[in-house]
C-alpha cells in the first residue's frame, strides 16, 4: 500500500517563504518520479513541480524561479521550497506518484 503524506504548509506573508515536504511509504521510492499539484477554492486541480526518478525538474510557469523541487531517496522524501510567495499561490497543495495522492497540505498567502 502506497501512501503520500504531505507537510510544512501554514499562513505566511506575501513575498515570505514555505518548505513543503512529501513522506512517502509503501513503495521503492527512488525509482519513482513525484509531482506536486495544487488546487485554489473554486478552481481546477494544476500541475506545480515534478521531480523524475534520476532527479531531473520540470515547473510551471507560473512557479518557474520561485519554487524548487528536490528529493532525498535516502528519507523517502520530496520537498518544495516555495519562495517570493504571492496571495495567488494560496491553494492546497499535494503530491503525488504513479496515480497515488497524498491528502494535501493548505497554504495561505496574505497580502
Amino acid at each position: 500500500q502506497v501512501e503520500l503524506v504531505e507537510s510544512g504548509g501554514g499562513l505566511v506573508q506575501a513575498g515570505g517563504s514555505l518548505r513543503l515536504s512529501c513522506a512517502a511509504s509503501g513503495r521503492r521510492f527512488s525509482i519513482y518520479g513525484i509531482e506536486w499539484f495544487r488546487q485554489a477554492p473554486g478552481k481546477e486541480r494544476e500541475f506545480v513541480a515534478r521531480i523524475t526518478n534520476f532527479g531531473s525538474t520540470l515547473y510551471a510557469e507560473i512557479v518557474k524561479g520561485r519554487f524548487t523541487i528536490s528529493r532525498d531517496n535516502a528519507k523517502n522524501t520530496v520537498n518544495l521550497q516555495m519562495n517570493s510567495l504571492k496571495p495567488e499561490d494560496t491553494a492546497v497543495y499535494y503530491c503525488a506518484s504513479g496515480g497515488h495522492w497524498g491528502q494535501g497540505t493548505q497554504v495561505t498567502v496574505s497580502s
